[in-house]
C-alpha cells in the first residue's frame, strides 16, 4: 500500500495497522450486570501530497478496497491547504531496532476462559458483600485487552508494538447520615496476568469507603496538603498538557518560554524512562517511529524539556524532542501517605477529586476534594464538598516532599505529594 500510495501522487507517507481486543465483566452484588466483547482492525494512513497533509483511517482492509480508499484519500488531500510544516521526521531521528523489543505481552492471554475472567468480578463483590450494614451495593469489574500496531513509511521506517493488559476494580457504595451516600473504589491493573492482583480489591475499596463515613465540611483556609498516590495525577496532568508541543505552538500554554527554568520546588524531579523492562508505557518509538530515550523532565524544579513531535517543532521553529512521555517516575522521598500525615500538626489529605478544571493558559485551577483534616499526625474527620484554588506555578513552588510509595504499575509514577498553604474553601 505504501508503494501504490506514492505511485498515486504522494511525495511521502506513513501506514499504520492496528489489531486488537478487549473484553469487560462487570458484576452487581449477586448477577452479572454487563458483559462486553469487541474487536478492531485498523488502517490509518497519513498522507503528504502537494505540500497538503490528510490523515485517513479505514476499517475496510482488503487489497482491492484498499486501493480504491487510498486514491480517494490522495484525491481529498488535494482540496486541503498547503502547510509548509508537515513532514516526516528526519530519517536519523527513527527507531532503528537494535535494541531489545518490548516484552509487553501475555501469551497467556490467548487460553485464558470466560469464565475465569467473570470469577474475578465475581470475587471482588463477594469480599465484601453483606459484610457492613451500611453497603447499599458492590459492583466488581474485570476487563483485559490486547493490541497488535505495525507502522511503515515512505521513509524507510518499519516498527512494530504488541501490548497486553488487565484490571480488576472494586466499587463500594454505602448508606451515610441522611441523604449522604458516600462511595470508593479500588483497583489494580497489569500488563501480566501472573503480576495482577487478584485478591483484596472489594476489601480496599470498602475499607476505603467505610472512612467517608460522617463527611462534612471545614473551616476554610490555607492547609498544608497530601495528596495521596492514586490522585496526583489530576495535579500533575496539567503541567504535562503544557509541555506539549501543541498547545504551545496555539500559545495555549502557561508553560510558554520556560525551558530551563524553575516552575516548581527543587524538591520535584521528574525522568521520562521509556525503557523500562515490562512495564506500562514502555515503548521504543513514538508514533513518528522517532526513538524513545530516557530525558529528565523536571530537575530540582527546573523545566529541562518539552515534548515537541515534528509538526509542531516546525510551527515554533524549536529542535524536536518526542511526542509525549512514556513513564513518568518521580525521584522519591523517604515517607509513604501515613508517614507524610504523621509529619503535620494540622493538615488536610486528599483521597478524591471532584470536578473542576485548570485554565490551562493561565495555569489558574479550581477542583472539588474529599479526603481528611490531620490534627497531630492522625486523621481526624473525613471531609467533602471543600474545594481548592490556586495557580499550578504557585502550587507547585509549595512542594515541600514527596512520598515513596509511586505505584510501579502505572505509566504515570506519582507517589503521594505534599504541598504547603494551600487555599482551601468550606464553611
Amino acid at each position: 500500500m505504501k508503494d501504490y500510495a506514492l505511485s498515486n501522487g504522494c511525495s511521502s507517507c506513513r501506514i499504520s495497522i492496528y489489531s486488537g481486543t478487549e473484553s469487560t465483566f462487570e458484576y452487581r452484588d449477586t448477577q452479572l450486570e454487563q458483559l462486553q466483547q469487541s474487536s478492531q482492525n485498523q488502517l490509518s494512513i497519513a498522507l503528504f501530497v502537494d505540500g497538503r497533509y490528510g490523515s485517513f483511517s479505514t476499517n475496510r482492509i482488503e487489497a482491492g478496497e484498499l486501493k480504491k480508499f487510498i486514491k480517494n484519500a490522495i484525491a481529498s488531500t488535494r482540496y486541503l491547504a498547503a502547510d509548509a510544516h508537515r513532514s516526516l521526521p528526519a530519517p536519523d531521528r527513527y527507531y532503528k531496532g537494535v535494541d531489545a523489543p518490548d516484552d509487553c505481552y501475555d501469551r497467556q492471554y490467548e487460553t485464558l476462559s470466560p469464565d475465569a475472567k467473570l470469577q474475578l468480578a465475581k470475587a471482588a463483590v463477594e469480599e465484601v458483600y453483606q459484610s457492613d450494614p451500611h453497603i447499599i451495593s458492590v459492583v466488581g469489574s474485570y476487563g483485559d485487552s490486547e493490541g497488535f500496531r505495525y507502522v511503515i513509511d515512505s521513509q524507510g521506517f518499519e516498527g512494530e508494538k504488541a501490548e497486553s493488559s488487565f484490571y480488576v476494580s472494586a466499587d463500594v457504595s454505602l448508606k451515610g447520615d441522611g441523604n449522604a451516600r458516600p462511595e470508593s473504589w479500588w483497583y489494580h491493573s497489569a500488563l501480566f496476568w501472573e503480576r495482577l492482583e487478584k485478591a483484596g480489591i472489594g476489601q480496599k475499596a470498602l475499607a476505603r469507603a467505610l472512612r467517608k463515613l460522617g463527611q462534612a465540611k471545614i473551616k476554610s483556609g490555607q492547609y498544608p496538603m497530601i495528596v495521596d498516590n492514586m490522585n496526583g495525577s489530576r495535579l500533575f496532568s496539567p503541567l504535562i498538557n503544557a509541555m506539549n508541543g501543541e498547545s504551545l505552538a496555539q500559545k495555549d500554554s502557561f508553560l510558554t518560554d520556560r525551558l530551563g527554568q524553575s516552575i516548581a520546588s527543587t524538591r520535584l524531579t521528574v525522568r521520562d524512562e521509556p525503557h523500562l523492562p515490562q512495564a506500562s508505557g514502555s515503548r521504543r518509538f513514538d508514533y513518528e517511529g522517532v526513538a524513545t530515550q530516557p530525558r529528565t523532565v523536571i530537575e530540582n524544579g527546573v523545566l529541562k524539556t518539552y515534548f515537541i513531535d515534528t509538526y509542531n517543532a516546525h510551527r515554533l521553529q524549536m529542535e524536536p524532542t518526542i511526542s509525549g512521555a512514556s513513564i513518568l517516575t518521580f525521584t522519591p522521598g523517604n515517607r509513604d501517605t501515613d508517614g507524610l500525615v504523621a509529619s503535620l500538626d494540622r493538615g488536610i489529605l486528599v483521597t478524591g477529586f471532584n470536578g473542576g478544571n485548570c485554565n490551562s493558559t493561565t495555569g489558574d485551577f479550581s477542583f472539588g476534594v474529599e479526603g481528611f483534616l490531620i490534627e497531630n499526625g492522625k486523621l481526624v474527620k473525613p471531609i467533602s464538598e471543600m474545594n481548592i484554588t490556586g495557580n499550578m506555578l504557585t502550587l507547585w513552588a509549595s512542594l515541600a516532599d514527596v512520598g515513596n510509595d509511586a505505584r510501579d504499575w502505572s505509566s504515570w509514577r506519582i507517589p503521594s505529594l505534599l504541598f504547603d498553604a494551600v487555599s482551601f474553601s468550606g464553611n
